[in-house]
């Protein structure tokens, strides 16, 4: 610090700015076919500053703990991220290709419909309108959860992404709206989004209304700026059935889904272990202590269908095997949340060669009892255990 100078500030939030309206035809989808909109994009909130695209937003995006490259358009890290060229950005084409996918989102949201790939008009606007002025953030003291009566729970730990492990809950028989979790920049509402990066948390703003929701959540990201501790907080966003009407290729739906989504950060494992090693050891109870908070949000919001996954385990570097111990304390026989859903998914798409990160998790709930055993459903893998639904 300077001789004279005060404590340095932190610096206020700014947000990733918005592309320029535009009145050229934007296709929905990477091959084309779908349908498309010739509308302009949404404003910057008032209350919101703009971040050129150039520019990184919290400076402390670390080096993937597992090293790969997915072929889809996102993988199963997060990031505090805010430009191109830093973290999960792929390719120059193919960032440009996400950022127009983007694009022509925040057009939907705004406009609130859109032409399906099947020629028919899909209306949006109230059903995103609920979504935003439903958005809350609860925590970081416990939330208050109501008494539930035990119910058979059927855990899998499949291949898919969150999106796809989502849309089949929501075809599902029972049709009960599920709950997926974001595995969230603190600092940045959609991490690098509007950028083309190629993360979870990007991927479902990609295909939703996610985004427009966020940043409702002001008080959550301004928090996070303000207090540079790489833990984070025990802070979770709702949004609650936010419109989905995209598919992971960025190809729109004939017929979109809903689902509710719970915004949460993992603790910056690689920040604290190479600046405070000695607080590494806090990181299984603090990891445990915030899935309890996801948790007590989903059933406090009454959903018995889940999306987990590999929370944390990319580029913020926490242990596979950690993360889904987190988990499991709470849903095993005679956690805390033993009984509470009825279907919870680990979905975990996995592109480590030797898929060590899919491997944790299934061996964390291969053991179970027959009643809440795990499930390998991937596509590309066989079933390690039975589950009851």
């Amino acid at each position: 610090m300077s001789p004279g100078r005060g404590p340095r500030r932190p610096r206020p939030w700014h947000q990733p700015v918005h592309p320029k309206p535009s009145r050229r035809r934007t296709q929905g989808c990477l091959s084309g076919r779908s349908g498309s909109v010739i509308l302009p994009v949404r404003t910057v909130p008032e209350g919101f500053s703009a971040r050129p695209p150039g520019l990184v937003g919290g400076g402390n995006s670390v080096a993937p703990h597992h090293q790969h490259r997915s072929r889809c358009l996102h993988e199963h890290d997060e990031k505090d991220r805010a430009a191109p060229g830093h973290g999960g950005y792929g390719g120059g084409a193919v960032s440009a290709r996400l950022r127009g996918i983007a694009q022509e989102t925040e057009r939907i949201v705004a406009a609130g419909t859109y032409r399906a790939p099947g020629g028919h008009e899909v209306s949006l606007a109230a059903a995103v309108d609920a979504a935003r002025q439903g958005t809350r953030t609860h925590g970081p003291q416990p939330v208050d959860v109501p008494a539930f009566q035990p119910v058979p729970t059927r855990i899998e730990v499949t291949g898919e992404s969150s999106l796809e492990a989502a849309r089949r809950l929501a075809d599902a028989p029972a049709d009960d709206t599920p709950a997926v979790l974001n595995f969230a920049s603190a600092r940045n509402p959609g991490g690098g989004y509007l950028n083309g990066a190629q993360a979870q948390e990007e991927a479902l703003c990609r295909a939703s209304a996610l985004y427009a929701c966020l940043l409702r959540a002001r008080d959550f990201y301004d928090h996070h700026r303000a207090h540079r501790d790489p833990f984070y907080t025990d802070r979770v966003i709702h949004s609650p059935a936010v419109p989905v009407f995209r598919d992971d290729r960025g190809e729109l739906l004939d017929r979109p889904f809903t689902a509710g989504f719970l915004t949460s950060p993992a603790p910056n494992a690689g920040v604290i272990v190479s600046r405070t090693p000695e607080r590494a050891r806090e990181l299984p109870r603090a990891l445990e202590l915030r899935a309890g908070r996801v948790l007590e949000t989903a059933l406090a919001h009454g959903y018995r269908r889940l999306v987990l996954g590999a929370w944390g385990c990319g580029v913020f570097r926490n242990d596979p095997a950690q993360v889904a111990a987190a988990f499991r304390a709470h849903l095993e026989p005679g956690g805390r949340f033993d009984g509470a859903f009825a279907h919870v998914v680990f979905g975990i798409l996995d592109r480590t060669r030797d898929g060590a990160v899919r491997g944790a998790f299934e061996r964390a709930f291969a053991d179970l009892p027959p009643d809440a055993a795990a499930l390998s459903s991937s596509r590309t893998a066989p079933a390690v255990a039975g589950a009851r639904g």
